[in-house]
């Protein structure tokens, strides 16, 4: 990448990934991002949302519940007859009328999800660490039966004894399951500690592992990333980091910091991120935040004199990557911190040079609106000053020529 010797200019002995490792993204916007509390998908919202992330490139796509019925299966059904090249993966509890309802809705894959942790088992579940068990090997093995790829998941992984959750996937692997999803449910962990326990059950089970993290802490994409870097090669996403509670790990985050963190390109269409962003913004009712890491509105918004400097000098100062890699535009802001070339810049885009005195001139006046109006300023308000300002000098030449 072009920028690569402006990033980790350093060495702080990181885990570095190893480049022939693949690793994969199962969007589950359509399941866990639908669960966010009081969002629902219209059923053509959730074929639109498909094709998008299959367009971009995503390659796994959590479709939702067949167990539902309804709307829900009906919706699957058609999505699994639209002949994406993502895989599709319909979520079950671990019953066997859960995955007869998937198979019928003709999906490539399921997700069979069972508690790990005993605060699950004894208070959710009201049952034991074995029926756990028998219950995974007759899901997996029904599923398997069926020629389906298998992803069982340890809900509450990240609270559950250590033992018992290497005994529950090595029974899951033991039956033929193809990978564990390792769900930080309620997230709790912190990346060190993500990545110690995905290092173990690496290093003592042979499955693939897939990291399910949540935001409650602030911390679902950076405990995403660790579970990464500790082995896991899928990750459970979503648009705009939708889901219960605080939400997911975002899938826009995860594929940038993987691309200029990590340095794994995923080769997904990243210039799209934005209006897919926009659409499930739109779909489930919940705005954008301008602040918003990678898609948000003020990711390339500048106002500080310093900052604006910097970037018009090189971009590369401030910013990592382009903003058309992710389908935003660059933006000057004219407000209290900008400098006066940023003005000049501003100015620029309406054919108007501006000299150092005019510049300065306009800045002051500019600065003094931004602090009434308590904001930065519009282009028609830029304009406003700059004819007062004309205005006030031409008054002042002719007062001159009077006296």
């Amino acid at each position: 990448m072009e920028n690569d010797k402006y990033l980790h200019s350093f060495d702080i002995g990181g885990v570095m990934l190893d480049p022939d490792v693949e690793i994969k993204i199962d969007d589950t916007t359509l399941r866990d991002g639908e669960q966010t509390a009081g969002v629902v998908f219209a059923n053509e919202e959730k074929v639109r949302i498909a094709r998008l992330l299959d367009e971009m490139g995503v390659h796994q796509i959590e479709v939702g519940i067949p167990a539902m019925g309804g709307d829900e299966k009906e919706t699957i059904k058609h999505i699994a007859s639209l002949g994406l090249n993502a895989s599709l993966l319909a979520w079950n509890r671990a019953v066997l009328d859960d995955i007869k309802q998937s198979i019928e809705c003709g999906v490539q894959a399921v997700a069979i999800s069972m508690s790990a942790s005993d605060i699950h088992i004894e208070h959710k579940l009201k049952k034991s660490r074995g029926w756990v068990l028998e219950s995974i090997k007759k899901a997996v093995d029904l599923a398997k039966g069926h020629g389906l790829y298998v992803s069982v998941n340890a809900e509450d992984a990240s609270r559950a004894d250590l033992e018992f959750l290497l005994r529950f996937a090595r029974t899951a692997r033991e039956c033929g399951a193809d990978r564990l999803r390792f769900c930080d449910t309620v997230g709790i962990l912190d990346p060190f500690d993500t990545y110690n326990v995905i290092s173990l059950l690496k290093k003592n089970v042979d499955i693939e592992l897939e990291m399910h993290t949540h935001n409650d802490f602030g911390m679902a994409t950076a405990n995403a990333m660790a579970g990464i870097k500790a082995g896991a090669t899928y990750v459970n996403t979503t648009v705009n980091g939708l889901g219960e509670r605080a939400g997911n790990a975002a899938l826009e985050e995860v594929v940038m910091a993987l691309k200029y963190i990590a340095h794994v390109d995923l080769g997904l269409h990243t210039e799209r991120f934005r209006e897919l962003s926009e659409y499930v913004a739109q779909a489930s009712a919940r705005t954008i935040p301008v602040w918003k890491p990678i898609v948000g509105a003020n990711v390339f918004a500048h106002e500080s004199g310093i900052h604006a400097d910097g970037v018009i000098k090189n971009p590369l100062n401030y910013e990592v990557f382009t903003p058309e890699e992710v389908g935003l535009e660059r933006q000057l802001v004219v407000g209290k911190h900008s400098g006066s070339r940023t003005i000049q810049r501003k100015f620029q885009e309406f054919g108007i040079e501006l000299g150092e005195d005019e510049s300065r001139a306009i800045l002051e006046r500019a600065r003094k609106m931004a602090i009434e109006r308590k904001r930065g300023l519009f282009e028609k308000e830029l304009m406003s000053i700059y004819k007062d300002w004309q205005e006030a000098q031409k008054a002042g030449g002719e007062n001159r020529k009077s006296g």
